[in-house]
């Protein structure tokens, strides 16, 4: 069979019905929607073209002449079983739906059902499967670079991803503000790795530092600076030559060691403890904070020039409550790394899970639910119960639906505007009012 639009997007959907009126409507629906469909009166057809273009997403009514769309779904396990595939069914199939659902079916439609029924669960399909291919990118990249990537497709962390790919080539020292768990040690080692440095990368929690060995532990020292110093030592700042230094809770320094600090940025040169002499030193700072430095500042907890000289150029990074679309490739990722360290097969959620976090507050951030998902993998409780739920729960459903229509309209719009508010049926002065409310930019979609 033919298809009416270019079947050769990355999220092509293919559709099996041998009838023909019924097959003509859905893929009349589909079309209208923004979305790509290739159609087919038989399951073999479908199967022999996904050699060559193969779907994002199947639609099969299960009675077909030949292969039915329940044996459509073991073939489909051979070729790939991440494929959704969407079954429909008449009154007296849907115990059979149910029982195929059990065996990877992603969902059922019952005979006769509304086009947008037949749309929504389309669209939660694709994103299922544009998560599926994100997260199999993921493990390319793990494999590649041996430390973990930058995870997500919101706005906020894709400005992230820009900012590192800007600044990381030049030298200038830089500022990460985050709250605790938020990611910024990884977004410290991605500055590091396209820096193009050949010196080593260097992390030390300030926080973690008792007083009386700090100015040891970064600046160095001489051979009898102090009572137990037997021998010379080299401090970080010294180790991190031609590399970078990531110096994690700032805020912790002790004030005496911020005016050396701040006399490294200027000079480019380091006194070991108990020396005169300065030894030039060409490492890149990256600090690390998790609190609001200018306000410690202007109370004198934290000296403003060393402020000011870290402050050039500064990298905000998200708290996970404001990316929730961000969970699910991240709690995916999570829980794959999770598998393979404890040696447990991977664990696989339901939509209600994927909602529950999405309500979670996550005062720990990306951290705390890295620590989920290993619970989770080890078969244990996520500790996320719905009485951690806020009464706002249904409006933030509500509004993270909202932003994830907006956002699969952009996407498939490839950032018009026009275009993506004649799809969802809505003045584009709406639209552009919504997308200021969810912090969406459609420049970010025009690729």
């Amino acid at each position: 069979m033919n298809s009416h639009s270019d079947w050769k997007d990355e999220l092509l959907i293919y559709l099996i019905e041998d009838d023909e009126a019924v097959r003509h409507g859905c893929a009349q629906s589909i079309q209208l929607a923004g979305l790509s469909v290739r159609l087919f009166d038989t399951a073999e057809s479908a199967l022999a073209a996904m050699e060559d273009f193969p779907p994002a997403v199947m639609v099969s009514d299960v009675r077909l002449p030949g292969l039915s769309g329940l044996e459509l779904l073991d073939d489909m396990q051979k070729y790939d079983s991440d494929i959704p595939l969407i079954l429909i069914t008449g009154h007296g199939d849907v115990s059979m739906a149910v029982e195929a659902m059990r065996n990877n079916a992603y969902d059922f439609i019952e005979k006769p059902f509304h086009s947008e029924r037949l749309l929504d669960v389309i669209r939660r399909a694709l994103e299922k499967r544009r998560l599926i291919l994100e997260i199999r990118q993921l493990h390319e990249q793990l494999g590649q670079a041996g430390e973990m990537p930058l995870i997500g497709h919101s706005d906020k962390i894709q400005s992230v991803r820009r900012s590192i790919a800007t600044l990381a080539p030049t030298d200038v020292d830089l500022l990460i503000l985050g709250e605790t768990g938020t990611g910024k040690e990884v977004v410290a080692h991605a500055i590091h790795s396209l820096s193009g440095r050949t010196g080593p990368f260097v992390a030390i929690n300030c926080g973690a530092l008792p007083e009386t060995i700090f100015e040891s532990e970064i600046f160095g020292h001489e051979s009898g600076a102090f009572t137990g110093a037997a021998a010379k030592r080299i401090g970080k700042i010294e180790h991190a030559n031609g590399g970078t230094l990531f110096l994690d809770e700032i805020e912790s320094m002790p004030l005496q060691l911020q005016v050396k600090l701040l006399r490294v940025l200027q000079d480019r040169c380091v006194e070991r403890l108990g020396s005169n002499t300065c030894i030039p030193v060409d490492c890149r700072i990256v600090a690390a904070s998790k609190v609001n430095l200018q306000q410690l500042s202007e109370q004198g907890e934290f000296r403003a020039d060393l402020y000011y000289r870290l402050n050039v150029v500064t990298i905000e990074l998200p708290p996970l409550r404001q990316r929730i679309e961000d969970i699910a490739p991240l709690m995916a990722y999570f829980l794959a790394q999770a598998a393979r360290r404890f040696h447990r097969e991977t664990v696989t959620w339901s939509e209600q899970d994927l909602l529950r976090w999405q309500q979670h507050d996550w005062p720990g951030n990306v951290r705390e639910l890295k620590t989920v998902a290993e619970r989770l993998c080890l078969g244990v409780s996520d500790c996320i119960e719905p009485a951690t739920i806020t009464s706002t729960s249904l409006s933030a459903k509500v509004e993270a639906y909202e932003r994830s229509l907006i956002r699969n309209a952009l996407i498939s719009t490839k950032g018009k505007v026009s275009e993506a508010a004649e799809l969802l049926q809505m003045p584009k002065k709406t639209l552009y009012d919504k997308l200021a409310a969810h912090g969406l930019e459609q420049k970010n979609y025009r690729q």
